[in-house]
């Protein structure tokens, strides 16, 4: 068989295999999401995977990039793909993404047991633009000013006749709701 059939095969098992579960998502036919664990875990993981044109000859690309994982430490990440890569070396030839993504399931607090929670990333720019939390749930919230050129745009934004856009004035909208659009004798 080629790569290719080997790919479409496995491709149609995964898709059994994993139908209707939520862990489980192709973004597409050779690229694939597989999440370890309940999203509400701290020691859930999603790996994201996928296929090259010679695959299942060659190893599969494993990354953890997702937005999902930004709570890991950089060494988790490190040690779940070492890990990881030690699967694919045992697996090359065959069709591996099934057994990967179980052991993985499987492994989880092992691959997990040394997770440090990254509870967030944040920059300063700079010290003057720190601002106290406290102080901003005590201030109103300002309405926006627009400038003279500003009103004037929103003045000058008729249509070729003239007429402003359909729903411009919401009040209209509002009393033909209350009339149901009918005249009043």
């Amino acid at each position: 068989m080629t790569a290719n059939e080997d790919q479409e095969m496995e491709l149609e098992a995964l898709q059994s295999i994993y139908e209707g579960d939520d862990c489980f998502k192709e973004l597409t036919p050779v690229s694939f999401q597989f999440r370890i664990g309940d999203p509400d875990d701290s020691k859930s993981f999603l790996l994201e995977v996928s296929w090259p044109d010679s695959y299942p000859e060659t190893a599969p690309q494993i990354t953890l990039d997702g937005f999902f994982n930004n709570r890991l430490s950089p060494d988790t990440k490190k040690y779940i793909l070492s890990q990881l890569a030690e699967q694919v070396e045992a697996n090359l030839g065959t069709a591996m993404m099934y057994t990967l993504f179980e052991w993985a399931k499987e492994n989880k607090e092992m691959l997990m047991e040394n997770h440090q929670l990254v509870t967030s990333a944040v920059t300063l720019i700079s010290n003057s633009e720190v601002i106290n939390t406290t102080s901003v749930s005590k201030k109103k919230e300002k309405k926006e000013q627009l400038s003279k050129s500003q009103k004037r745009k929103l003045i000058g934004r008729t249509d070729n006749k003239g007429e402003l856009p359909r729903g411009w004035n919401w009040i209209d909208v509002i009393k033909l709701s209350k009339t149901g659009g009918k005249e009043e004798n």
